[in-house]
């Protein structure tokens, strides 16, 4: 097994754990709520701790990895990560358990960044579709699993053990980063930390991942509103200050690069929005059509299948044909998917749901593998780091701004006084449209300068 293959084996176990503790928890709620009598609110912090977590950590990755390398690092970061697991497992109140959470984040927050700035690096970009491919298809197991696990672990056993199930995958990552990794280059103390840059970050990433969180409640959807503003306002002056700067937190001068913002613009609005038209769809389907939540959950079956198809055909086709024409069809299927479930009316239009399902299944993730095999073409080595946290950084946040978004403008409509059902329309409307946005900036990728980029490479 070649070195390469050894860091890219590491990398994706990293991700595929980090994945897991991020869609695992939620089966075990109704016992942790049972246990701790806590409301749905607060349970709810128990995946936002951890979200936030690995969203604020992400930032500092590029400077951590200067001065520790990513070998120290990755293992550190999965210490943490195993430590915190312990203690949410272990946990005797909800606020211990959801401190845990937190630090399980920060832990689980550097696996990805850190890794992918690892593996991409050994790999030419006319090798980085397959290898984002194989990237897809963990992001796509990983949600498909975790329920169904998850499930079955806390009827057989406990909630404690949802939490404890990733211990021994993550010691076996660890020793296996132990054995394979070659030390990675310590820099020392040349740059200073951007800690103006850190501070303000890391306040308007709080602020807006909480806001979010409070839009999808009817009775504090005002009170969001006005954070997000705040937190919008904090990563305003952050961009400025950063823009001024010559060793800012993050480089954003990167998002120049026209292939990595347009594959950070699919990502906001294809997957990230998929999030939340999931989230209502389930609500629309078992409250308004009286469909059962085994019927409605058995729709990411069809979606998981087509999903498959277009991870594997992008391997397959992504350097003979160029993103561009991939995101076109790609953003087109989604709304059409989505555009589908405005004309459902009862449970008798199940083909209807399957098609749309297929559809959003198909363009959804055609766009998300062609994006991540796009982002970094024109990437060069050393600024990878800055690259693949940016990138993270606008991956968690487009989930969390598709489930805040949809969920805030279906609460809005249906306290406007639109019966349900219009306002159900009214989300599935602006989702199908708002699929169409990043059309805009895919067909200004110079996608015959791409191929021939790839095929120089190839060479």
């Amino acid at each position: 097994m070649s070195y390469r293959v050894r860091v890219a084996l590491v990398y994706l176990l990293g991700f595929f754990i980090d994945l897991v503790n991020m869609f695992i928890a939620n089966v075990a709620y109704p016992q942790i709520g049972s246990v701790f009598g806590a409301s749905a609110n607060q349970l709810a912090w128990i995946s936002n701790a951890y979200i936030l977590g690995l969203t604020l950590v992400i930032p500092l990755s590029r400077w951590l990895v200067m001065h520790l390398g990513t070998k120290r690092l990755f293992t550190m970061s999965l210490l943490v990560f195993i430590v915190a697991a312990v203690g949410v497992g272990s946990a005797t109140t909800l606020p211990y358990l959801i401190v845990c959470r937190l630090l399980q984040g920060v832990g689980g927050g550097l696996l990805i960044p850190i890794g992918q700035t690892m593996t991409y690096a050994l790999y030419p970009s006319h090798q980085r579709a397959k290898l984002s491919s194989l990237v897809m298809a963990v992001a796509l197991l990983a949600p498909a699993l975790s329920p169904v696990i998850g499930g079955i672990v806390v009827e057989s056993l406990s909630w404690r053990w949802v939490f404890w199930l990733s211990i021994p995958l993550a010691l076996l990552t660890l020793i296996l980063a132990g054995l394979w990794l070659k030390p990675g280059l310590v820099l020392g103390s040349t740059q200073r930390l951007d800690g103006v840059g850190l501070v303000s970050l890391c306040i308007a990433l709080t602020l807006i991942l909480v806001s979010l969180t409070l839009l999808g409640d009817g009775a504090q959807g005002d009170i969001g509103g006005v954070i997000f503003l705040v937190g919008l306002f904090f990563l305003i002056g952050y961009i400025q200050n950063a823009l001024r700067k010559q060793n800012p937190l993050l480089n954003l001068r990167l998002l120049k690069e026209p292939l990595l913002h347009s594959a950070m613009l699919i990502y906001l609005f294809i997957p990230g929005m998929f999030t939340g038209v999931n989230l209502i769809a389930a609500l629309f389907l078992q409250n308004q059509l009286a469909i059962s939540p085994i019927q409605a959950g058995s729709l990411m079956i069809p979606w998981t299948l087509a999903s498959f198809l277009a991870i594997t055909l992008t391997g397959k086709i992504f350097n003979s044909v160029g993103p561009r024409p991939l995101f076109l069809i790609g953003c087109v299927v989604q709304a059409a998917g989505i555009g589908l479930l405005i004309g459902i009316t009862s449970k008798e239009n199940s083909l209807i749901l399957v098609a749309s399902y297929l559809l959003m299944g198909f363009g959804g993730s055609l766009c998300s593998s062609t994006a991540q095999s796009a982002a970094f073409i024109n990437i060069q080595e050393h600024d990878l780091a800055d690259a693949s946290a940016i990138w993270n950084m606008n991956r968690q946040l487009s989930f969390a701004l598709g489930i805040g978004l949809l969920s805030g403008l279906l609460t809005l409509a249906l306290h406007s006084g639109l019966v349900a059902q219009q306002a159900y329309i009214l989300c599935f409307t602006i989702a199908a449209c708002s699929g169409l946005i990043p059309l805009i900036s895919c067909l200004r990728i110079a996608n015959q300068r791409v191929i021939s980029t790839l095929n120089k490479a190839k060479r």
